[in-house]
């Protein structure tokens, strides 16, 4: 019933910008927290950003100052625009949706998934 769907993964260079869209479907929640998620080659996965419906967001120290996190309600889609891209962003990006009072930066909070979409970023 509730579907995310990650698109905009590319294989871009060093310096290059790439926006990545999630689309939330089936209504999980009124207010929800969402957030993107990202899966390096031989890594844990790791918190990227996280927004509230307040628009209160948050960011991995990582990608401060490059990625930005937004939502659009009427499109029930969620953005991640990213900037300045290092081969370390090289990962699987995904996407998902928590109960608004879920702590943004733990990945335990999201009760909802989506499949992924790969960001590979050459030197």
């Amino acid at each position: 019933q509730v579907q995310l769907v990650e698109s905009g993964g590319a294989l871009v260079q060093a310096g290059d910008s790439l926006r990545l869209s999630c689309v939330v479907s089936g209504r999980p929640y009124r207010n929800y927290v969402a957030g993107w998620f990202r899966r390096a080659p031989g890594k844990e996965r790791e918190f990227v950003s996280a927004i509230r419906a307040t628009g209160e967001t948050g960011y991995a120290d990582s990608v401060k100052g490059r990625f930005t996190i937004s939502r659009d309600s009427a499109k029930a889609t969620v953005y991640l625009q990213m900037s300045s891209l290092k081969p370390e962003d090289t990962a699987v990006y995904y996407c998902a949706v928590g109960l608004p009072s879920s702590l943004l930066r733990i990945p335990r909070g999201y009760d909802y998934w989506g499949q992924g979409t790969q960001v590979t970023v050459s030197s």
